[in-house]
């Protein structure tokens, strides 16, 4: 029989072995293999055992188990079975992804072992994340079974007895398997239930076969993250929350939770959270990822999941509430120092010399003041927008606080320099800055929970319904102004062009020696302004006579009036009233966001030494023995949590600390409620 490469691939494809008789022989007497480039696709290089796993029928195809005995006979079966597609878009997927991808555990065994590359990598162009052509799983088989849900052959990977997976391994992006399932995590039910359930198999079979605690958890990517961070920077909340509050009721997996349970009585539980890398202690910690993090989605609703809520209200009782305090009291004297200087500046030509004492000492010095807090807010504005750049989503999160205070400082500054070139219009800029400067007082309402949530939702308001707003509304204000100065017309005389004692003026003051100008509507800004009035219900229907068409000029003044007043400016009141029913909940969130960037903001500011001893002796050392093994782990935080909803179920769950000695030692004044940083109860 002659064999060609059609005819190997429709027997695979078809699955009928009967085609392959004779094969071998046919391939021993040309001194051929099928790896041969005879036997494979020139385009993409698929040979006959990927051309059958391809072609699965219930999970069979029984050209496989040929072709690799016919590959085991001819010297080359660790080639066939290992070589992968070499077309730029499917590059790197061997017949064990496909075996995996066609969930046939058998094929899988089959090839792992004779030899399958348990570490090898599909880094085509369809495998790659965010190309939106194809499905990102992390490039090795071990990822491919977990992110398809594939329990039994994850387990199977990572222990046959000839060669496991190594879980450690990264893909292109330096990717283990556990930030692999954080990235297809979705934070449906469904998705985040089965990722969960395949991330922790994971952990255990790895830390009973590597007898390891969890540095499979430690292994950072490309972009320095570890899966929690991950989980924190793709707001992935469903995983993140698993994450966090991952607990083991085996005694021998204890060293793998991050959540611990001391007690619960009824609805009352005490639980010890592991905080390292969520504190700020810790380079790029995961609070700082979360609430300093670019794009990050659900980035209110994450703050508020434990045991990151109870840090940021512990930062803020112990130290933030009171340096906040402070700020603003300074803040309120540089405004009062500014606001007099600016108030009892001096009239003429800058710059002012120094003549009378001591009051002008005392005006300098209220200007240099004013012009160093300007240079101060100008570097922490410039500091924020590098850390993070403005835009939409930030103005619409964080509020425009920030840009403000730029502004302000910006205008200022400006105004000094006009000031010392002496420039008269220094005056425009700097009472410009004032008002900026009172207007972020609003910034140190985000200190008190009610005056906090108030600004957030005229934040909104002012960034959502009245910018869509003005952005009608300034078309046709500019439009009807543009038709009502093409109408007027010039060749009528003006009131202020009427000689002399032919106008009523006139008789009343013959005598004037001056005429009285009055500004013009040719003027399309003085006719804007005047349209204007008319949307706050102060216009004057007959506001001018000169007009070539009187109907039409009313007829476009009172459908301007319509479509502004009556429609446009109660449509506001309407939608405005909406959104205060609709984000009345997402109000509250996004002030506890802004609020937490301003504890860590703070944080920032502090010394090192004084944050390590706002780090210290929070840490509680606990022992879990597993194996004869003995690891310690550190529990910072106590979180003391009531839930009526699940107390029902967890009554069997008391531990032997008793929860009244507990509670003593927790419940300090120096503590807020709920959280508690003392030793725990003896182990």
């Amino acid at each position: 029989k002659t064999f060609t490469r059609e005819r190997v691939f429709e027997a695979a494809s078809q699955g009928n072995a009967a085609l392959l008789d004779g094969l071998l022989e046919y391939l021993q007497l040309k001194g051929k293999r099928l790896t041969s480039p005879e036997f494979t696709d020139d385009l993409n290089g698929k040979t006959a055992l990927l051309k059958a796993l391809l072609n699965l029928r219930d999970g069979k195809n029984d050209t496989v188990k040929v072709l690799l005995d016919v590959a085991a006979r001819t010297g080359d079966l660790q080639d066939l079975i290992n070589a992968s597609y070499q077309d730029p878009f499917y590059k790197g997927q061997s017949p064990l992804h496909v075996a995996i991808e066609r969930r046939s555990f058998d094929h899988v065994k089959m090839l792992v072992q004779n030899g399958a590359d348990v570490q090898a990598k599909a880094n085509g162009t369809f495998f790659q994340c965010n190309t939106g052509l194809g499905f990102y799983f992390g490039e090795l088989p071990l990822s491919l079974a977990a992110c398809t849900n594939q329990p039994e052959i994850v387990s199977y990977l990572m222990g046959n007895p000839h060669r496991q997976a190594d879980v450690t391994d990264q893909d292109s992006r330096g990717n283990t398997v556990l930030h692999t399932l954080v990235v297809i995590a979705d934070d449906t039910t469904d998705n985040t239930d089965m990722i969960a359930r395949i991330y922790d198999q994971i952990l255990v079979q790895h830390f009973k076969s590597e007898a390891k605690t969890v540095q499979l958890e430690a292994v950072e990517n490309n972009q320095g993250l570890t899966p929690l961070k991950l989980a924190a920077k793709l707001g992935k909340i469903g995983l993140f929350r698993h994450i966090l509050h991952r607990e083991f009721t085996d005694e021998r997996m204890r060293p793998l939770c991050r959540k611990f349970t001391e007690w619960v009585y009824g609805p009352v539980r005490s639980s010890l959270y592991d905080t390292s890398s969520i504190d700020t202690d810790q380079r790029s910690s995961v609070l700082e990822v979360v609430i300093f993090g670019k794009d990050v989605p659900n980035q209110p609703e994450m703050i508020q999941i434990e045991p990151l809520r109870s840090l940021l209200q512990d930062k803020w009782d112990r130290f933030a509430s009171k340096l906040f305090l402070i700020n603003f009291l300074f803040y309120l004297a540089y405004l009062g120092i500014f606001t007099t200087v600016a108030f009892y500046r001096k009239e003429g030509q800058p710059p002012f010399p120094i003549e009378h004492v001591p009051l002008d000492y005392f005006r300098s010095c209220g200007e240099f003041l004013s012009v160093s807090g300007a240079m101060w807010f100008f570097y922490k504005a410039i500091i924020i927008f590098k850390r993070n750049p403005p835009n939409l989503k930030a103005l619409y999160m964080d509020g425009f606080s920030d840009i403000i205070f730029f502004l302000q400082a910006s205008l200022l500054l400006l105004c000094a320099l006009l000031y010392a070139c002496g420039c008269r219009e220094y005056v425009g800029f700097l009472v410009v800055s004032l008002a900026l400067a009172w207007i972020n007082v609003l910034y140190y309402s985000r200190g008190s929970r009610q005056m906090g949530i108030y600004s957030v939702m005229m934040q909104r308001m002012i960034l959502h319904d009245l910018l869509h707003f003005l952005c009608v509304y300034g078309v046709f204000l500019f439009g009807f102004s543009a038709a009502v100065v093409t109408l007027i017309d010039d060749s009528f005389p003006s009131q202020n062009q009427l000689p002399n004692g032919t106008g009523p003026r006139a008789r009343s003051f013959e005598a004037e020696p001056f005429t009285c100008k009055k500004p013009s509507y040719n003027d399309i800004r003085f006719t804007t302004l005047e349209l204007f009035k008319f949307t706050i219900g102060m216009g004057d229907l007959e506001f001018t006579d000169h007009v070539q068409s009187k109907e039409v000029f009313y007829i476009l003044l009172i459908l301007y009036i319509v479509l502004t007043y009556i429609l446009l400016l109660n449509m506001l009141i309407a939608l405005m009233g909406n959104t205060v029913e609709k984000i009345s909940k997402d109000n509250e969130n996004i002030w506890n966001l802004q609020r937490a960037f301003t504890i860590l903001d703070i944080e920032r500011t502090l010394p090192k030494c004084l944050m390590r001893k706002l780090h210290s002796g929070s840490s509680k050392t606990v022992c879990f023995t597993a194996e004869n093994k003995r690891f310690l782990r550190l529990f910072d935080l106590r979180v003391v949590e009531t839930n009526w909803k699940q107390w029902r179920s967890d009554l069997g769950y008391v531990q032997d600390e008793d929860p009244g000695d507990t509670m003593s030692k927790s419940q300090s004044n120096s503590q807020p409620q709920g959280t508690s940083r003392t030793r725990p109860p003896h182990w």
